[in-house]
């Protein structure tokens, strides 16, 4: 990805890039995180890459003390992220901006189990057309793309597309959420079969818990 613009250079010569393969973590008794997602505006954007919801309504993840406001979520198939060696089949990225511009995002994994609601929901809204947003009309129910426990595994990433900016918190759930088979196999046809970048090197990160 490096060699398609000088401005896309993070990603080849990056020492700090996502994802990652979660393994080896450091103990440090990381607080659970505190939110809760409304996200009643939204629109849905199908951008050729990844099934995108663009959010609107100001919801708040608390951070180092750092407030960050959620502005999209989307989906990975399989997920880009991995615990101790282990894909997932489907990972979501919820990203935050804090008011000067860093990122946040809060990883959230996908195993093969029970049906999701809040998934049949997402899935019976995908546009019909490539970049066109659509408004969102019926409520999603976020909680439901959330697991229960909300502890999670930090370490400090980037983006994983270009321009693979780098300084981004990253916060991914222990606990995975669950989709039918189907639904996997649906978000495969939306997003084709791997919309995913592959673990980059720690380069001596240290991810803690």
């Amino acid at each position: 990805m490096g060699k398609l613009s000088e401005d896309f250079g993070a990603c080849e010569k990056g020492y700090n890039q996502s994802p990652v393969d979660i393994q080896q973590v450091v103990k440090s008794e990381l607080p659970p995180l505190s939110l809760t997602y409304q996200a009643k505006d939204k629109s849905i954007i199908n951008n050729g890459h990844t099934l995108q919801l663009n959010v609107h309504d100001g919801d708040k993840l608390l951070v180092d003390d750092t407030e960050f406001t959620l502005l999209q979520f989307h989906f990975h198939t399989p997920s880009e992220n991995q615990i101790n060696g282990r894909a997932y089949p489907l990972e979501l990225h919820f990203v935050h901006s804090d008011d000067k511009g860093n990122l946040a995002v809060v990883g959230v994994m996908f195993e093969k189990g029970k049906a999701n609601p809040a998934i049949a929901d997402i899935l019976n809204m995908v546009p019909a057309t490539i970049n066109v947003a659509e408004a969102v009309a019926k409520p999603v129910s976020l909680a439901e793309l959330m697991p229960g426990d909300k502890h999670y595994f930090r370490f400090s990433g980037s983006l994983t597309t270009p321009p693979c900016t780098e300084g981004v918190r990253w916060l991914v759930m222990k606990q995975p959420v669950t989709l039918s088979a189907g639904q996997i196999d649906a978000f495969k046809k939306v997003l084709g079969d791997n919309n995913s970048r592959p673990v980059q090197p720690l380069n001596g990160r240290v991810i803690v818990d």
